[in-house]
C-alpha cells in the first residue's frame, strides 16, 4: 500500500470513530434532553442519529475495501444535560467534521478515487444542513 493510501486511511478511520461519538452523543442528549425544549430536541437528536450511522457503515466498508481495518472506537463525546451545552457542542462536532471530510476528499481527489470523493462531498452536504439548523437553533433568544 502507498503512503498515500495510507494516509487516507488513518483519515477515513479518523472521521469513523468520530461518527461513531456522533451517534453515542446524538443517541445521549435524545435521552437526557429535558425542559421546554425536550418536544423539539429529542426527535432533532434522534434523527441525526440515522444519518451518522449511514456515514459510519459507508466509512468503515470503504476503509477495508481500500485494505485497511475500520476502528471500533469512537472519539471523546461530551456529556452535559445543559440544552445549549449539547446544541454548541453538536454545531462544533459538525464543523470539525465538515473541515475533515473537505481534508478527505481532497486526499481522494488526489487518488482518483472519484466514488470516495463525491460520496465524502455529499457526507459535506449533509453535515452543513446539521450545522446550519443548530445555528438555527442556537439564534432563538433564549439561548443567549
Amino acid at each position: 500500500m502507498d503512503q498515500k493510501t495510507k494516509e487516507l486511511i488513518d483519515g477515513l478511520n479518523e472521521d469513523l470513530a468520530n461518527e461513531y461519538a456522533a451517534i453515542i452523543m446524538y443517541n445521549n442528549y435524545a435521552a437526557v434532553v429535558s425542559g421546554m425544549y425536550r418536544q423539539v430536541l429529542k426527535p432533532f437528536f434522534e434523527g441525526e442519529v440515522t444519518d451518522e450511522q449511514t456515514h459510519a457503515l459507508y466509512l468503515a466498508e470503504k476503509i477495508k475495501t481500500l485494505g485497511g481495518e475500520p476502528t471500533t472506537k469512537p472519539a471523546d463525546v461530551k456529556q452535559t444535560d445543559d440544552v445549549k451545552t449539547m446544541l454548541e457542542a453538536a454545531k462544533e462536532s459538525e464543523e470539525e467534521t465538515i473541515a475533515r471530510y473537505k481534508t478527505r476528499a481532497k486526499q481522494a481527489d488526489d487518488l482518483g478515487l472519484i466514488e470516495l470523493q463525491i460520496k465524502l462531498e455529499d457526507f459535506i452536504a449533509d453535515e452543513t444542513g446539521h450545522m446550519e439548523e443548530l445555528q438555527r437553533l442556537l439564534s432563538d433568544p433564549r439561548m443567549q
